[in-house]
This record gives C-alpha cells, sequence and structure tokens, in this order.
C-alpha cells in the first residue's frame, strides 16, 4: 500500500469522484444519498462517471451545482424527481401508495395471470405501441437540467450508452452532454425507441458500463472514487418463485458489468502494492482508492417492477433510506478519503474472503 501524508485537518474538503449506478426510480436512493453528503459539505466532487438514472442524478447534481453550488445541487436534485413524479410532489394520478398497496399486493406478481401478463408485454416492441416514440423523460429532462450549465461545468461528466450495431460501450463526456444523450443511457429496449446520436442508435448504459470506471483512470481526477450502486450484490436467500428468479437475474447482469471492472482494478493494485509492475508501467497506472454506500441491506425488499414506481411516497421513502446509508458511510468511512481504500475488495470479489 502506497503511504501517504496523514492530514492534519479532518474537515477539510476531500476530493472525490463519484460512479453512480443506474435502477430505474431507485435512483431516488442515491438522490438521498447525494443530499446528505452534500449537505455534509466535506467532499469536494471532481468528477462524475454514471449510466441511466444515475446519470440523470449526476447531470442534475452539475446543473445544481453551477447555480449555486452545493445548495443549487441538492434543490436541482429534489427538482428533477419532483419532475419525475409528474411535477407538484404527486405523480399524475395523485399519491395513491397506500391504494396501490392493497391492490397490488406481493402474492399477485405470482399468479398464472399476472405471469401471462407480463409475457405478453414483454412480447410486445416499443416500435409497436409507441410508433411516434413518445418519451416521457425529455421533457423531465428539459424542465430540471441546464445542459449548457453542465457542458461549462468544471466538473468531469463521463456518461454511458450502449452502442447498438457495433454491441461496444460509448461513454460521453461533458461537452457532449444533452437530453439524448441521457435518454440514450437510459434507453431500456422494451419500453423506448432506440436513441440514434451521429447516426448510431443506442440503448441503456447499464449493459455494458455500469458505471465506467476507466474514465476516471486516465483523466486529471481525484485517487478516490465513491460508488454509489443501485442493485444489491447480494441476497441471504435462493430465489425460487419466477419473479424473485427474474428479479435477481437482472441484478446480477447489471451488475456484472461492474464487478468486471473492479475485478481488473483490484488485480492492478495488488500489482502496484507487490511491486511488481516495471517503471515504465508504473507511470501508466495509477493506486486508486475505492469506497461505496451500498444498496445490500437498504433496498433488498424491492423487487424489479418497483424501479418503475414514481410515486412521492415511494421516492421519498427511497431518499430516506439513501439519507441514512448515506450518515452511516459518513460516520465509518469519510475519514479514509485521500488515505486508504474503506471498500474491502478482496471481501467483495472472492466468496470465500
Amino acid at each position: 500500500m502506497l503511504k501517504r501524508k496523514k492530514p492534519s485537518d479532518p474537515n477539510r474538503l476531500r476530493p472525490i469522484c463519484l460512479a453512480l449506478q443506474g435502477g430505474g426510480s431507485h435512483g431516488a436512493f442515491q438522490w438521498g444519498v447525494l443530499d446528505r453528503l452534500l449537505e455534509d459539505g466535506r467532499l469536494e466532487i471532481k468528477a462524475v462517471t454514471a449510466a441511466s438514472a444515475g446519470a440523470m442524478n449526476g447531470a442534475a447534481l452539475i446543473s445544481g451545482m453551477a447555480a449555486n453550488g452545493r445548495d443549487g445541487a441538492r434543490e436541482a436534485l429534489d427538482k428533477l424527481w419532483r419532475e419525475m413524479n409528474q411535477s407538484g410532489g404527486r405523480n399524475v394520478f395523485g399519491d395513491r401508495g397506500v391504494w396501490n398497496a392493497m391492490t397490488n399486493p406481493g402474492w399477485l406478481k405470482e399468479t398464472p395471470f399476472w405471469r401471462s401478463f407480463k409475457a405478453m408485454a414483454m412480447s410486445s416492441s416499443p416500435y409497436e405501441f409507441n410508433p411516434f416514440n413518445l418519451n416521457p423523460l425529455k421533457r423531465v429532462l428539459d424542465a430540471s437540467i441546464d445542459f449548457e450549465a453542465v457542458r461549462a461545468s468544471p466538473i468531469r461528466f463521463f456518461v454511458s450508452a450502449t452502442a447498438v450495431k457495433h454491441g461496444r460501450a460509448r461513454i460521453f463526456k461533458s461537452d457532449e452532454m444533452s437530453d439524448e444523450v441521457l435518454m440514450a443511457s437510459a434507453c431500456l429496449p422494451h419500453l423506448f425507441q432506440a436513441v440514434t446520436i451521429d447516426g448510431e442508435p443506442y440503448w441503456d448504459g447499464g449493459y455494458l458500463a455500469n458505471p465506467a470506471l476507466w474514465p476516471l483512470f486516465y483523466d486529471d481526477t481525484p485517487d478516490d472514487i465513491l460508488l454509489l450502486p443501485l442493485n444489491p450484490f447480494e441476497r441471504d436467500d435462493t430465489p425460487k418463485a419466477p419473479g424473485e428468479i427474474m428479479d435477481r437475474m437482472n441484478e446480477i447482469a447489471f451488475n456484472a458489468p461492474l464487478t468486471a471492472e473492479l475485478r481488473a482494478v483490484a488485480f492492478v493494485q495488488e500489482l502496484i502494492e507487490e511491486g511488481q509492475l516495471t517503471e515504465t508501467a508504473r507511470g501508466r497506472y495509477r493506486h486508486m482508492l475505492l469506497h461505496a454506500v451500498s444498496a445490500d441491506g437498504h433496498l433488498d425488499d424491492l423487487s424489479l417492477g418497483s424501479k418503475f414506481n414514481t410515486e412521492w411516497t415511494f421516492l421519498l421513502d427511497l431518499k430516506a433510506r439513501g439519507r441514512e446509508a448515506a450518515d452511516h458511510w459518513l460516520e465509518n468511512c469519510l475519514p479514509a478519503v485521500g488515505e486508504r481504500s474503506s471498500m474491502d475488495m478482496k471481501r467483495f470479489l472472492s466468496l470465500h474472503a
């Protein structure tokens, strides 16, 4: 491990990069984490890499920061999620959280009727049921994010999307940011038509980079990366019901790109610490410090279907969960920023730790 000078002031600003995973409306959990970190004020956000809902949070944060610092970022995030909820703190059908709980209980999604309905829905194409290519996210983004401010911000911003024809991840940078880029990064192909940019159709960035870490390795950004995942990595029980199996498959698939990158990071870090790199190679690689506010233990009780729930009571509940998770991280892990990784990579990546 490389030695670092111990800071004399524990309350100093600590430069950091944010890595924001996608996850639909579960992004409101990330909203809560960011809201608490901004309120605390001891982190200096220098770069953001993100996908899907995480990219929307990142854009709102950067847009608001340009307008009025940390307070502006908190206001912009609040505005984004109110717009997600169809504005005014209520969704278009009203705040019907209690009614929804009574009419859509957990047992319903395991009935044959419900499974048949889902299978029929998945067999339809957005080019068939949405021929005019209406995307409600465009209104949300245009109402809540100043893209000119995002493009001009000194905070580096990297957003991933999946190039459909070429099967590769594309990373859009700050000066390329637009509502089209964010819609591309959040484009689930069974719900929306592919978003075409410069002649290439794009789908959700989470398929190949959720989020991409590698842009942070090669740019002039802080060594510390704070991960804000939205998909639980661990589950206590083996899923057995069809809905539970599908939910877990979805979590594993969308965590896979991030897990692969973390494994590569851990391998390089080990080579650096053991002095196994040549002088030339050492100049090419950086010793990154990793931290995480995990979704594990906070979002475990939520199903895949809840990622499409934008009711205000649900979003506020997710925000509260995020603030609670951030409180725990600030108390236990903040002192490590700039000094060491607070994320145990070997334990995280190994079943036999």
